[in-house]
């Protein structure tokens, strides 16, 4: 064999070598892809996993998870997802099917295990799947988290503790914050009016009646009784404001509003965050965000009598007597025509 030939065979063996050696570096360094189903666990899973990993959500930002149909585009995420994420207690309905279907291996946790879900008093083995609305719950999704990456990433067991444990610290801040702000709302004003029931878990815990004019699923049926039910809940109690949801046609609720002739509250985020330039852009900014819009909305000085003397309508009383006057007019001009004929 000629030294030029062995020479070149070196160079290609060595190429070879350093080839393998760099796809071998880049394999290792790969970081772990978590897929949540919504923007809520993905930001949780940011924060607790932090730079170690790469995080993706299959719903986008502003849309519904209740009614959600999924894409191609989700097939081919959940074939290069290392972990899935997913709530559970009925939210994504479409989930299970859209896992088994794209042919994914990664592992898939259910990161409400360990929560005790409100059930449904008119619908048996129906849940509330709103969970983590609020951040006592929170801190158990954060926990179901954290396991799932000790699990996918091991050697990496200290850091993640350190950062789900500094991640727990915040939500029992956000706790906190929540007791003693939405203590400035009077007791008789307690009632929270939305699209539909995704804060009862909030509500329990902070002590808010909850309305609305759907159930816990954003697909279900409005009934004329449901609307009627509201409309007594808003003038009994005389209730100022209702609060309309980022991922839900505010149409029917500000039909509600108008008829009652209240106001709009402000806009409360549930089944999903808002983009990165809102109020609303991590999950704890999200449930913050909210509380101030509630105490904002149910403190205000407006009471039912002023909003409905305000210029979104006028009282029924009013218009009675208003239109009796000019038929009673309307009368007398005729009678008097036939007088003078």
């Amino acid at each position: 064999m000629t030294p030029l030939k062995t020479t070149s065979i070196f160079l290609l063996l060595l190429f070879n070598l350093q080839s393998q050696s760099l796809l071998y570096s880049q394999e290792v360094s790969k970081k772990p892809l978590v897929v949540a189903s919504a923007s809520m666990f993905s930001d949780m899973a940011a924060n607790i996993g932090g730079d170690l990993i790469e995080t993706a959500t299959i719903v986008p930002i502003g849309g519904d998870p209740h009614i959600y149909e999924p894409t191609p585009g989700d097939v081919r995420l959940l074939l290069k997802a290392d972990l899935v994420l997913k709530n559970g207690l009925t939210f994504e309905g479409w989930i299970n099917d859209l896992i088994k279907n794209s042919g994914s291996n990664a592992p898939v946790v259910t990161i409400t295990e360990g929560i005790t879900p409100i059930t449904s008093e008119l619908h048996k083995n129906a849940t509330d799947p709103h969970a983590w609305m609020e951040p006592v719950n929170g801190k158990t999704y954060a926990y179901n988290i954290k396991e799932a990456l000790i699990r996918l990433i091991p050697d990496q067991k200290d850091k993640i503790t350190t950062q789900y444990e500094k991640y727990i610290t915040q939500l029992d801040e956000l706790d906190l914050y929540i007791k003693e702000n939405l203590s400035k709302i009077d007791s008789n004003k307690r009632i929270l009016i939305t699209s539909h029931d995704s804060f009862h878990y909030y509500g329990r815990r902070y002590g808010l009646r909850l309305e609305s004019v759907l159930g816990t699923s954003t697909d279900a049926d409005v009934r004329t009784s449901d609307l009627m039910r509201l409309n007594e809940v808003i003038q009994t109690n005389k209730i100022p404001v209702v609060f309309i949801e980022s991922t839900i046609n505010p149409k029917l609720l500000n039909q509600v509003a108008a008829d009652n002739h209240i106001g709009i509250g402000g806009k409360l985020y549930s089944d999903s965050l808002g983009d990165k330039d809102s109020p609303a852009n991590t999950y704890i900014n999200m449930v913050r965000h909210n509380t101030d819009v509630i105490v904002s909305g149910l403190t205000s000085k407006a009471d039912f009598a002023e909003a409905n003397d305000s210029g979104q309508g006028s009282p029924m009383w009013l218009l009675w007597v208003g239109g009796s006057l000019l038929v009673a007019f309307i009368l007398f001009v005729i009678w008097k025509k036939t007088r003078t004929a």
